[in-house]
């Protein structure tokens, strides 16, 4: 194992782009140093670490599927060798399968459930498992879940989707009764601005979802993806008495019936 590192360290996993991408930069900004883990974006994931190490830290970007186990091992290995401590570790990486009509149950099949729970679900498990004695070892380990308004209403991208962020949200309680002095929490995001759902939802619907969403909700408003790192980092380093909790960052949308 390396020297431990005097900069806390986070692994922030899906790092490449939209949330990870801005929790990267935020943490960094603070003086953590960061690993960022991603599937196929290398090309992002090395620009995130660019902009990482000109806020005065070290970075690494590691190829890693959190739906594998193996992935999760190694992703956790690797950041002990380079830095000797885990402080925080940020389970973002997710997918979905966009069938936006949860009637449409022929829109999903079991594989696409399994797929789904497998990186939303098993994923964050496997990660918490593979980092959790090296968090132990941290005056303040934390781990924070990003999870979804799709797990609190039961909508969302789809049918699978909400229910994996559903299980996401339970998981995060029972981690947090148990895993202490670890903390464990959620972010649930509402519509967040990005490539991300634009590229699954089409530019009219995203379009024509943002609009109604800036209109209707009751602060006017959907998130960035800096906001919801915002949210990330309270639970990281400012609230440190808060666990097993489900913060909502949606401008209000789970007020509306």
């Amino acid at each position: 194992m390396a020297e431990v590192s005097s900069n806390k360290v986070a692994i922030i996993t899906g790092g490449s782009r939209g949330v990870g991408a801005a929790t990267a930069r935020l943490l960094a900004s603070k003086g953590w140093n960061i690993t960022i883990t991603c599937t196929s974006s290398m090309d992002d994931a090395e620009n995130v670490v660019k902009e990482c190490k000109k806020l005065g830290v070290e970075a690494i970007a590691i190829t890693a599927d959190v739906s594998e186990d193996n992935s999760c091992v190694q992703t956790a290995q690797k950041t002990i060798e380079k830095w000797g401590r885990i402080d925080a570790l940020v389970n973002n990486a997710g997918t979905t399968k966009f069938v936006f009509n949860h009637a449409d149950l022929d829109g999903l099949d079991a594989e696409d459930f399994l797929h789904i729970y497998k990186v939303n679900v098993v994923g964050p498990f496997q990660m918490v498992r593979a980092c959790k004695e090296m968090l132990l070892n941290s005056e303040n380990p934390s781990v924070v879940n990003i999870s979804s308004i799709a797990g609190i209403k039961g909508l969302g991208s789809s049918l699978a989707y909400a229910s994996s962020k559903g299980a996401l949200n339970t998981m995060t309680k029972s981690m947090a009764r148990n895993l202490g002095p670890i903390r464990v929490n959620a972010i649930c995001p509402g519509f967040i601005q990005g490539d991300w759902l634009r590229n699954g939802m089409g530019d009219d619907l995203y379009n024509a979802a943002l609009e109604n969403l800036t209109n209707n909700t009751p602060l006017k408003l959907t998130v960035t993806p800096e906001q919801v790192a915002e949210g990330i980092y309270s639970f990281i380093d400012i609230n440190t008495v808060v666990t097993g909790e489900t913060m909502l960052m949606d401008g209000g949308h789970h007020l509306i019936t």
